[in-house]
């Protein structure tokens, strides 16, 4: 009967060794996976909040009053987002108007050149999202980019040097002197809004 007991203790101790961590693993899936959601939340928020603000700005001012939308209010709405959540919120591009704002880091540009093949694969920019946890020497993160498609009205500012009038052309130039973010095609991809929520702390 003592042989028995033992051999049931045994069991029971190298079961609950076995589901500890399948509990662990479990948990820490649901956290990522809540965290992906309010990540999704976050960036439909910023993207209809632009958005909205942008179509007033076309409406009011045209494509030169839109041009300060993107220049002034995006960073802003991403600022506030940043820290109410105490997250990275961001804008990133295939090609930049500004240097110093909007360029992809390494891991940005492998999602944005991933995202591109998806398109070529039939799949639509609109739905398309990505998210990784991701190892740094600062601790472990969640990264989120959700795609950005080029719209038809985007060309007024985006598109070739037949699509894009004098006057804006004029204030691009101005603002932007090292401005690439031109010749797109509706259908291409402009960038993303990226997500990047620290899990160690």
């Amino acid at each position: 009967m003592k042989m028995n007991i033992s051999k049931i203790l045994v069991v029971a101790a190298l079961s609950a060794a076995v589901a500890a961590p399948a509990a662990r693993a479990a948990g820490d899936d649901a956290d990522i996976q809540a965290r992906v959601a309010a990540a999704k939340a976050v960036t439909g928020d910023f993207i209809k909040q632009l958005g909205g603000t942008m179509k007033q700005e076309m409406k009011a001012g045209g494509p030169t009053a839109a041009m300060k939308v993107c220049r002034d209010k995006a960073p802003e709405i991403a600022n506030r987002i940043s820290l109410e959540k105490g997250w990275k919120v961001t804008r990133v591009g295939t090609r930049v108007r500004n240097p110093m704002l909007g360029m992809p880091d390494a891991w940005e540009q492998d999602v944005l050149r991933e995202f591109e093949k998806r398109a070529a694969q039939g799949e639509a920019y609109k739905t398309m999202s990505y998210f990784e946890v991701v190892e740094e020497p600062a601790g472990r993160s969640l990264r989120y980019m959700k795609a950005i498609g080029v719209a038809p009205q985007c060309l007024a500012c985006h598109g070739s040097a037949e699509q894009i009038a004098g006057p804006v052309r004029n204030e691009l130039n101005a603002l932007y002197p090292h401005d690439r973010a031109v010749g797109y095609k509706p259908g291409d991809l402009r960038g993303a809004v990226s997500i990047k929520q620290p899990l160690d702390n």
